[in-house]
């Protein structure tokens, strides 16, 4: 801060009804102004302010910014990623595996969990901060990989079997020859070493959640601000960490949303990252501990956008809002991102906005709190597939990721008001779903498309998109006849595959008009067993192919897309598979911008949320039984039409 005013920061927390803030994170340098010297006084001071205020607190451990004394005396601490050594300056620059840093970070958290952890004002603890390995792959990494080989593979040639290491003479003979992965062009391999990066992560935040528990005190949580894919803004599943495993050392899951505003608003990445991070902890109310309040300069809200913004992370479980951050700081790297304040520390239409929004969370608390949402569709998302899918790219110049397949599904149900979760190959509870959407399952073991078959046996739906099933789990395309496994389930095979060039599906099936009819990207030339075809391509040679399939088995159907499709054409299959699962009702009579979302309270009612997502007044009608508007205090009667402000939102609690 250019000048002292906490007591004024308080004061204007205070007034727009803020009740908790984050604090300490990335201040080793502060705490630890040289090995072994500690120095927590302003710590000590902003509890003491938060405490006498009323705003509880959140600890986060200072370690994901290292101080300089620690890199001129353990320069190894910085990470060597395939570009070369890191240099000081950035943040998150660190080897998290490296023992000096290991140890000098436990002893900072140790030193500070000691000196505040009797602070009343503290309700839990952030362990780091959008944590990775940050591509750290210096030959300290890779003779901790050889390690981790070594334990999964006692035998070499199982290794070399596995992951087809004898092409261009890539054979390892000898553990002493085992080279870096940093040049490898093995996909399995390359893969496997990504799979040890993200394991890297989860022991990392294990142990640094196990340090803090040695601390902390009943009642206070563990949390961890996970983020996504990152696009400019969040956009899709993390490449980076596995999510689900890293979540099952913390006591709540926390989740940093950022997303585009004024007219690119949509509320889709709010809902996805809720989505996500509500389902790190098998349902459980979530933590937003960071969003933006006005952020990049394209990202200054409109009026009613901080509010509808604000209802929207609750509509998909929240429990609690933070804005990165405060105020707006005056140099260094994020001088543009720009908090709650900006530079002038003064009330501005953003943070008035936010009072309203804290004097109606503060009101109504007790009906949105620990909403609880019990969906029917999931999307099957995987790592290893996403880490498969990048390497599969390398053959034919792929500019699209897997997130570029499973975004599209997600926003197929958004946009058409259809709750969802989001479950990996390490869930157990498939069975509780009547749909599933899979999208380029890539590599996957034999254990889960068995798995998958059984679902659609016993009574499921499933949807797959194209390149599911093909490689194991070792990324070692399987030799047959594609789909593989799920062909079974999907009654339709392939064995090739082309690019797309003026190629559209015959007949626009999906009656979505010639822009939005064509293949895109990746087309499969699919021949039916015992599936229907339901759209074949529009082409001299590979018209007596089908594009997309669908296929009886057992009780259930399963839904197999043969080619990259326009979002137009995704809703069309998404919808008809909701509808044919049994899904489809009254809150699919909206349509984007007009979206809906729904739960059970803590008092068992069920509360439906209502949102505008456009700068023009919407009217829909509530289909519900007799309820109350929370807002405005109104009763509302079943096919009661809603009035919707421009970037508006109505909750109505059902009676």
């Amino acid at each position: 801060m250019p000048y002292d005013r906490l007591d004024k920061d308080v004061a204007m927390m205070k007034a727009t009804g803020i009740n908790v803030v984050r604090i300490a994170e990335s201040t080793w340098s502060t705490v630890e102004p040289q090995e072994g010297v500690f120095d927590f006084s302003h710590i000590d001071r902003v509890l003491n302010a938060m405490h006498q205020g009323g705003i509880q607190v959140i600890i986060g451990t200072p370690t994901y910014a290292v101080p300089t004394w620690l890199v001129r005396k353990y320069p190894g601490v910085l990470a060597i990623t395939p570009s070369g050594p890191n240099q000081y300056g950035a943040r998150q620059n660190m080897d998290i595996s490296n023992p000096d840093f290991r140890q000098h970070a436990e002893r900072v958290i140790r030193a500070m969990l000691a000196h505040v952890k009797d602070h009343p004002a503290i309700i839990g603890y952030q362990v780091d901060n959008e944590t990775k390995a940050y591509n750290t792959a210096g030959p300290a990494v890779q003779k901790l990989f050889v390690q981790y080989m070594q334990k999964k593979y006692p035998s070499l040639d199982a290794l070399n079997l596995a992951f087809g290491l004898d092409y261009w003479s890539n054979r390892i003979n000898n553990w002493d020859d085992f080279p870096s992965t940093v040049g490898t062009i093995n996909a399995s391999l390359g893969s496997e070493f990504s799979k040890f990066q993200r394991q890297l992560v989860t022991d990392y935040l294990a142990w640094q959640a196990g340090l803090v528990r040695e601390y902390k005190r009943p009642g206070q949580f563990i949390t961890q601000n996970f983020d996504l894919e990152w696009r400019g803004y969040s956009y899709g599943i993390q490449p980076d960490v596995d999510q689900m495993a890293a979540a099952r050392a913390l006591d709540v899951a926390g989740i940093d949303i950022y997303h585009p505003s004024q007219d690119q608003l949509t509320g889709t990445e709010i809902a996805f990252g809720g989505d996500v991070a509500r389902s790190l902890k098998a349902g459980q109310n979530y933590f937003v501990i960071e969003t933006e309040a006005q952020g990049f300069p394209q990202w200054v809200p409109y009026p009613g956008q901080l509010r509808q913004q604000a209802f929207s992370h609750l509509a998909s479980g929240a429990n609690m809002l933070e804005y990165w951050h405060w105020h707006s700081i005056h140099n260094s790297a994020e001088t543009y991102w720009k908090g709650l304040l900006s530079h002038d520390f003064e009330p501005n239409p953003t943070y008035d906005e936010a009072g309203t929004i804290g004097r109606d969370f503060q009101r109504l608390s007790p009906q949105l709190v620990n909403l609880k949402k019990t969906n029917q569709v999931a999307i099957l998302f995987s790592n290893e597939a996403l880490t498969g899918f990048k390497w599969f790219s390398f053959g034919w110049g792929a500019k699209e990721n897997y997130n570029d397949v499973l975004r599209p599904l997600y926003d197929a149900l958004y946009r058409q008001n259809v709750g969802c979760d989001f479950v990996d190959p390490s869930s157990p509870n498939l069975a509780q779903y009547k749909l599933l959407l899979v999208p380029a399952l890539y590599a996957a073991p034999t254990p889960l498309l068995e798995r998958l078959n059984q679902f659609v046996r016993n009574g499921g739906h499933v949807v797959y998109t194209f390149k599911s099933g093909f490689s194991d789990e070792n990324v070692k395309v399987r030799a047959t006849r594609q789909p593989g496994i799920i062909a079974e389930a999907c009654g339709v095979t392939y064995s090739q595959f082309t690019l797309p060039v003026g190629v559209a599906l015959k007949g626009d099936p999906y009656q979505v008009g010639t822009a939005h009819n064509q293949v895109m990207t990746w087309m499969e030339l699919l021949t039916p067993t015992t599936a229907q075809v339901l759209a074949s391509y529009d082409h001299p040679v590979w018209g007596k192919y089908a594009a997309i399939t669908q296929n009886h088995y057992g009780k259930g159907l399963a839904t197999y897309i043969g080619c990259g499709t326009s979002a137009a054409v995704t809703e069309k299959i998404v919808a008809d598979a909701v509808q044919k699962a049994g899904l489809w009702g009254p809150d699919q009579q909206a349509y984007f911008p007009l979206i809906t979302r729904s739960g059970v309270n803590q008092q068992q009612k069920k509360v439906h949320y209502y949102f505008n997502y456009s700068a023009a007044p919407r009217t829909l009608p509530y289909p519900y039984g007799p309820g109350q508007e929370l807002l405005t205090s109104t009763a509302v009667a079943k096919n009661q039409p809603l009035q919707l402000a421009p970037w508006g939102v109505q909750i109505v609690v059902e009676k």
